[in-house]
């Protein structure tokens, strides 16, 4: 079993110990803050951030407490970044929806529901809790999968970061005309991280596209690979939670170097 089938099935076996009737996410969707569009901000500026609310993964472990995660995604806001990630798996990412509403209830900017997402129910749910965006992983998706999924997440208002790693997923993915393409340069199924899937896959993603490159992202130099072969915004969650000044941490990663006194 790959590490990502793993993951899946911890996702699916949590699922369905808080499954609820719809009717009750019903009503909470209808309470739930109105979705703030990504598209615009991911492209207002040079480079976009999706800073990520993040504790740990299954490749490093444990990165960061975060007891606050709705006073981390302030932070991230005043420091420039376009939209918040959220983990909510529990397993191996120490996340929770608990964390999703806290960060909803502080920040203004668009949020990102950073999860395996593989049944309809989670997008509903997503959405109750004030997600603007969802994940798609096209590893973890049959076509079929894909393409509903992704009708299910614009049907309520919300877009998909359609995420891949190969030239095979890639093509699956525009299949579906998505908006927001984010290529991650780690391989889900055994972790490994390699940074030439930006420099394979971005250059293919059309130019009307968000595209974002994902994973591996912890310097300057980093960013100016990705930015080079196409890059509209990057996600990074480790380099910015282990970072001691978070501002300070943002700004070189976007090349502004230190703020003057």
């Amino acid at each position: 079993m790959s590490v990502l089938d793993s993951i899946i099935e911890g996702v699916r076996e949590d699922l369905a110990a808080r499954r609820k009737p719809l009717a009750q996410l019903q009503e909470a969707m209808d309470q739930a803050a109105p979705v703030r569009d990504p598209l615009a901000t991911l492209r207002s500026s040079e480079m976009s951030v999706i800073a990520e609310v993040k504790r740990s993964s299954p490749s490093k472990g444990v990165l960061a407490s975060i007891a606050d995660p709705a006073g981390l995604a302030e932070q991230y806001e005043g420091a420039g970044a376009s939209v918040i990630s959220v983990l909510t798996e529990q397993r191996r990412f120490g996340g929770s929806l608990d964390d999703l509403d806290a960060v909803r209830s502080r920040v203004s900017i668009p949020i990102l529901r950073k999860d395996f997402m593989v049944d309809e129910y989670q997008f509903f749910e997503a959405r109750a809790h004030g997600a603007d965006v969802v994940l798609l992983i096209v590893a973890a998706l049959s076509q079929s999968q894909l393409n509903d999924f992704h009708q299910l997440a614009e049907g309520l208002g919300m877009r998909a970061l359609v995420e891949v790693h190969t030239n095979d997923e890639l093509e699956r993915a525009l299949e579906i005309s998505p908006k927001i393409v984010g290529v991650n340069s780690r391989n889900l199924k055994t972790l490994d991280v390699d940074a030439q899937a930006f420099a394979e896959l971005i250059p293919r993603i059309p130019s009307d596209v968000v595209r974002v490159a994902e994973s591996g992202i912890s310097t300057r130099i980093d960013v100016e690979f990705a930015q080079s072969n196409g890059a509209n915004a990057i996600l990074v969650g480790e380099a910015l939670v282990r970072a001691g000044d978070l501002s300070l941490a943002m700004r070189e990663l976007l090349g502004l170097g230190r703020i003057e006194q």
